[in-house]
């Protein structure tokens, strides 16, 4: 008896699976599409959609650097990044909207430091303009790890992560790419050093005995760097040749706000808040640099503290 129900119950399970799977079969053929619905279906995606390779800019520049797209290389990686974007519409739909916002913010502080106006798109590229925390911790804007914020003068703490407010922590970029310059001797050099880290650029060009970004052979992800940076400036100052067209109300507009001085504690800034008439969410929005509920402050700083401006 048991020998027969070994042998049994295996075959009916066996013929069940094979029953259901006749099943699914004969449905999924009686529902493929004929001969005839395939060409009418091609025909329609032959007629309506489109996608289109990119002509090339002709010249591009980089922070007054002329790029030289007569090198193959150049123009294919460039190619890359243009084509990137371009057809990832969302994300450079974004781009466009929240450039509008923080353009305004990060210029004046770039030009009061000496640096190229192009910089403003590797903050671009590094995040999009949002305050992200990468896998590896890098944070903010500028996408800056804790060891290289605090070397570049940014109070990071508990309390206290200046990598969250865009005007210190694009002072402290600044700080960076004027080293990574005086190192180099081009603008290039600097941004492509922004994400390689200056000994490991410094290294490659040693050993290549080149001191050119765009002769020098570097992991992809550096490759790739400054032609991000020009795919995603060609495109913000030609959004219409890119197929993005964008009315002036779509735009997000900058943030205006007043500032309060505090040189003391807050224990709780939910009440912290409340004083001003505004919501915990609302402070925190403006001032996202500030990582907990309080603000204990034991050395007495003084801090800026952004609020909605007054109706």
């Amino acid at each position: 008896m048991k020998e027969w129900r070994k042998f049994w119950i295996p075959a009916c399970t066996g013929a069940a699976a094979a029953l259901v799977v006749l099943i699914i079969f004969s449905f999924v053929k009686q529902s493929e599409p004929t001969k005839e619905e395939n060409e009418e279906y091609a025909r329609q995606i032959n007629q309506h959609y489109r996608v289109f390779s990119l002509p090339l800019p002709d010249r591009i520049e980089f922070a007054g650097e002329n790029v030289p797209l007569d090198q193959f290389d150049l123009r294919e990686r460039l190619d890359r990044e243009l084509l990137v974007n371009t057809y990832w519409q969302s994300n450079s739909l974004l781009t466009i909207k929240r450039s509008h916002r923080w353009f305004p913010v990060i210029e004046p502080i770039l030009k009061a430091q000496g640096i190229p106006d192009d910089f403003k798109y590797l903050a671009l590229i590094e995040s999009g303009y949002t305050n992200v925390v990468s896998p590896s911790g890098a944070t903010g804007f500028w996408q800056f790890l804790e060891a290289t914020g605090k070397e570049y003068g940014l109070e990071i703490n508990d309390e206290v992560d200046e990598r969250y407010s865009i005007e210190k922590s694009t002072l402290a970029a600044c700080n960076y790419l004027l080293a990574a310059y005086q190192r180099f001797g081009s603008w290039s050099m600097a941004a492509a050093s922004y994400n390689m880290g200056i000994p490991g650029l410094e290294k490659q060009s040693v050993r290549q005995q080149i001191r050119s970004y765009w002769d020098l052979l570097l992991n992809d992800e550096t490759n790739r760097y400054l032609f991000r940076i020009l795919a995603i400036k060609e495109i913000v100052n030609n959004a219409d040749k890119y197929g993005f067209f964008l009315r002036a109300a779509d735009l997000y507009e900058p943030i205006e706000y007043r500032v309060v001085t505090v040189d003391s504690t807050i224990s709780d800034l939910t009440s912290f808040s409340k004083k001003f008439g505004i919501s915990y969410k609302t402070l925190k929005l403006y001032n996202p640099w500030l990582r907990q509920g309080y603000l204990k402050n034991k050395e007495r700083r003084t801090y800026e503290i952004k609020l909605p401006v007054e109706n």
